[in-house]
């Protein structure tokens, strides 16, 4: 209550607003004493009221909203209870002043009523809250252990429920990322579907594995509070179990195929076979491996039944000694880079070399080149109406039956064609203009990518009997010169080879992986590798199978190179260097010339002579392509002959020239006059 005009709160309450005082101030000397009596007979009346109110609601006990009107009202009944003491005092109009300026600040008292109030409740409710803070204590403390568990018990499923939604979580993001950065595309012909992103669908990811082990632990929590299900909880472990190590299993399988490093079944490096090393004595029986007895005496009676049809009772029989003899002076001349030389000159007296002379005369030698033969004459008409090798069959089945028997090639073997030097009259002749030679005879070529070896060989002999070119020939040269090896090995050919479903059937079958490039017209290519436009130089954009990898790489603007690759296929790898070749490429590079570097060794020293007849000219490949391959045979086993020289294969062919013609040298009863032995 507001008390004359010093603007004081009385009965020890706190100062009331300055600007309050003023205004009770200022109305006072405005009314009249008339006024004054009318307001305080108009307070009196409203106070009674509010005062009956104030019982009546007290004694019904109304909601908050009505106790707080009815605070309010009972402290404007204590203000009016002071102002009766202060009538008393006769200070009534003092009263009056105060109880207008109390209700002129109106809107300061109501704040200050709230306050009051919020006291008043404080002080008389103190005993009833403590009672109650008592019994609540009581009941938390009762309750303490039963909510302890259940919080523990929520927090664990807490902790599981966060587990479960990270691992949701973390499988709807790999989701999401494959979702966005795979690509979907299909081969022209529609009948595959490569995708920009490896997978393997028959392999669990680490998704699926980190999802069972997830659930393997959940059951195993919830099993620990049930002992009656331990049987069934180690029937389902055992069968995790199973489960995972089968996937282990397969997951390591899957890695020795797929990478060379781990392919611990591959011989590390090529070796001959147990049954050449134990015949290996010395280089002359390390050539006949090749040459064998059975094929001399194949050419032997061929070449007699020719020479008595041609000569009659003046052909002098040929034996083994005079074909040894005649097959070491080819290879000699070839050592000593005569085969171009015209033979006078080779069996010149003065600027000859004196071995020629020495071994045989010049007019045998003639006779010999003239008359060789392979087969028999009279019946290779009827054998060439089915089979246009007829005049060499015999003796080319035979020999190509050595190779693969002599010599186990290393994880790497490279398939390509050879053309063998030949512009004579021959209905297979080919026209290659990639080759130096460009005309000749084209064989198939199966060689071990570190050592050039040639494991297994096939002649072309140009279109079949019916006159229609052959379809998927290509893959049916692959399948037959490397049918006998097994997996794990690789396999290098160009673009006339590669093709998926080859690829395939090496996988399925025999387990070897195939690298090769690929022609742009292939049907199983998506065109999405196909397209250059826009692309990026050194760029490279990858498409995958389950087991087959498509790599598009652009060595030059506006030109793509395609590459098919069942070895490589994870992660699509790339090589940090300026060019960024993939690992596709580099492999390809590092293994595709082996029958390349074969044909650039064999011409080097080779015993090839001018001839018009092809059955000769392939001859003369055979003998080249022994020697090469007796050489190989040598060298790794005898690897410390030579250790280091680099003219070590010319010393080889060197003496085994000299030993193939001794023993016809030895027989003689008189050498040539010139002849100092």
């Amino acid at each position: 209550m507001w008390q004359g005009d010093t603007g004081e709160r009385v009965n020890g309450e706190s100062d009331g607003s300055s600007k309050a005082s003023v205004m009770v101030r200022g109305f006072e000397e405005c009314w009249t004493e008339e006024d004054r009596d009318k307001h305080d007979d108009g307070e009196r009346d409203r106070h009674d009221a509010d005062e009956h109110e104030h019982d009546h609601d007290h004694d019904a006990g109304e909601d908050e909203g009505d106790e707080n009107r009815e605070g309010e009202d009972a402290d404007a009944d204590d203000d009016a209870d002071d102002d009766e003491d202060d009538d008393d005092d006769g200070e009534q109009d003092d009263e009056r002043g105060e109880e207008q300026g109390a209700n002129v600040a109106q809107a300061g008292g109501w704040q200050r009523g709230d306050e009051d109030r919020d006291e008043d409740r404080e002080g008389d409710g103190g005993d009833d809250d403590g009672e109650q803070d008592e019994e609540r204590g009581e009941e938390r403390g009762a309750n303490a252990p039963q909510e302890g568990g259940r919080q523990r018990g929520d927090d664990d499923n807490e902790g599981h429920d966060d587990e479960e939604q990270d691992v949701e979580q973390d499988d709807e993001d790999e989701e999401d990322e494959e979702e966005e950065e795979s690509e979907r595309f299909a081969s022209r012909d529609g009948e595959i579907e490569w995708s920009s992103t490896t997978y393997h669908p028959h392999r669990p990811g680490p998704r699926r594995r980190r999802r069972a082990e997830y659930e393997e632990d959940e059951e195993q929590q919830l099993d620990d509070g049930d002992d009656g299900n331990d049987q069934d909880q180690d029937q389902d472990q055992d069968q995790d179990q199973r489960d995972r190590d089968q996937d282990e299993r397969h997951d390591q399988d899957e890695r020795q195929q797929q990478d060379p490093a781990r392919r611990a079944t591959a011989p590390q490096s090529p070796v001959p076979t147990e049954y050449a090393a134990t015949r290996v004595r010395d280089i002359l029986s390390a050539f006949e491996l090749f040459v064998t007895r059975h094929i001399q005496e194949i050419v032997v009676t061929a070449t007699n039944i020719e020479g008595l049809r041609k000569c009659g009772n003046g052909w002098k029989l040929m034996d083994a000694t005079d074909l040894r003899g005649y097959i070491g002076l080819l290879l000699l001349a070839g050592v000593y880079r005569s085969r171009n030389e015209a033979l006078e000159s080779l069996w010149h007296e003065e600027s000859g070399r004196a071995i020629f002379r020495a071994t045989m005369p010049l007019k045998r030698f003639h006779a010999f080149s003239r008359l060789l033969r392979f087969d028999d004459r009279e019946t290779r008409a009827a054998r060439r109406a089915a089979d246009k090798l007829a005049a060499i069959r015999d003796v080319w089945d035979a020999w190509v039956r050595r190779l693969p028997r002599l010599y186990n090639p290393g994880p790497d073997v490279t398939v390509d064609e050879q053309l063998v030097p030949f512009r004579g009259r021959c209905s297979f002749r080919q026209y290659m203009p990639s080759k130096p030679a460009r005309y000749g005879l084209k064989s198939w070529v199966a060689c071990d990518a570190a050592s050039s070896y040639a494991w297994n060989m096939q002649m072309y002999t140009g279109k079949s009997a019916s006159g229609g070119p052959e379809r998927n020939l290509g893959a049916r040269v692959v399948l037959d010169v490397t049918k006998g090896l097994r997996g794990p090995r690789n396999v290098t050919c160009d673009n006339f080879f590669t093709s998926y479903e080859l690829a395939r059937r090496l996988l399925i079958e025999r387990r070897l992986t195939v690298v090769g490039t690929m022609r742009k017209n292939k049907p199983e290519l998506p065109r999405a590798l196909l397209n250059t436009k826009g692309r990026a130089l050194f760029s490279s954009r990858f498409a995958f199978t389950p087991t087959v990898t498509l790599v598009s790489y652009v060595p030059k603007r506006h030109k793509n190179v395609l590459l098919l690759s069942t070895l490589h296929t994870g992660k699509a790898r790339v090589r940090a260097t300026r060019d960024a070749k993939p690992d596709i490429i580099l492999h390809y590079n590092s293994t595709k010339g082996a029958v390349d570097n074969l044909d650039k060794l064999v011409g080097t020293y080779s015993c090839r002579r001018k001839t018009t007849r092809w059955p000769l000219a392939v001859f003369h490949n055979i003998l080249d392509v022994s020697a090469y391959n007796a050489f190989v045979l040598w060298r790794e086993l005898r690897p410390q002959w030579m250790r280091g020289k680099l003219y070590r294969r010319r010393v080889f062919l060197e003496q085994l020239g000299r030993a193939l013609v001794t023993p016809l040298i030895e027989r003689r009863s008189r050498l040539p006059r010139t002849i100092s032995m």
